[in-house]
């Protein structure tokens, strides 16, 4: 009897670890529910993957959060608009881009700003900022988008880029030229020296991405 016993206590212990072990922190079952019926179980685990990076990511250095969630991202293939969306232009939200598995440069940069506002990185310090990318093999520049890391304000930012996935100081990306940036609460114009602030974020496609969060 006390064998018997010892034994369920056993396997109750092992169970109540194996569901500690596969919660989540950032996202609810029924969350990831809904995202497995619309999307599928890849999808449902790619989130998961994010979560768990997201949750092991708080306590470290800023550098390592930056690495950490540009990493993870830069994994997710890269397909056009039309191809993923059937539209010319759609700006994802992180858990579409994660559900679909795939998307064009914006979709990288809103992804990578979200998460590190989640591990309590300041608005102030991220701008998704748009650029022209002048390849090595190409004659001409191409539109993309980037993030950039602000450590304080005046600071030369820290690139977290698709194309070249290493992160890299600005100064030392001389392929990519800013033409405006913003964030949650303001857009900003490149200049030649510096930038100037053009006021809120009134962008279209910003509106239309934060109506589906």
């Amino acid at each position: 009897m006390q064998k018997m016993l010892f034994i369920s206590i056993l396997l109750i212990s092992l169970l109540s670890l194996f569901v500690t072990a596969s919660k989540t922190f950032n996202i609810d079952d029924d969350q990831l529910n809904s995202i497995e019926k619309k999307y599928g179980s890849n999808a449902k685990k790619r989130v998961e993957m994010w979560d768990s990076m997201i949750e092991s990511s708080r306590n470290e250095s800023i550098l390592n959060k930056l690495k950490n969630v540009n990493d993870f991202f830069n994994r997710i293939t890269y397909k056009s608009d039309m191809q993923v969306w059937g539209k010319k232009d759609y700006w994802a939200t992180p858990i579409e881009f994660m559900g679909v598995g795939a998307g064009d440069c914006e979709d990288y940069a809103i992804a990578k700003y979200f998460s590190l506002v989640k591990l309590g990185i300041s608005d102030d310090k991220l701008r998704i900022t748009y650029v022209t990318y002048s390849g090595p093999n190409s004659k001409f520049d191409q539109a993309h988008m980037v993030l950039t890391y602000y450590h304080q304000v005046g600071a030369t930012p820290v690139v977290l880029d698709n194309i070249n996935k290493n992160l890299e100081l600005a100064t030392k990306r001389p392929d990519l030229k800013p033409v405006y940036s913003f964030n949650a609460t303001g857009l900003w114009q490149a200049q030649t020296k510096g930038e100037k602030r053009m006021g809120n974020n009134n962008l279209k496609s910003w509106k239309d991405l934060m109506s589906r969060f």
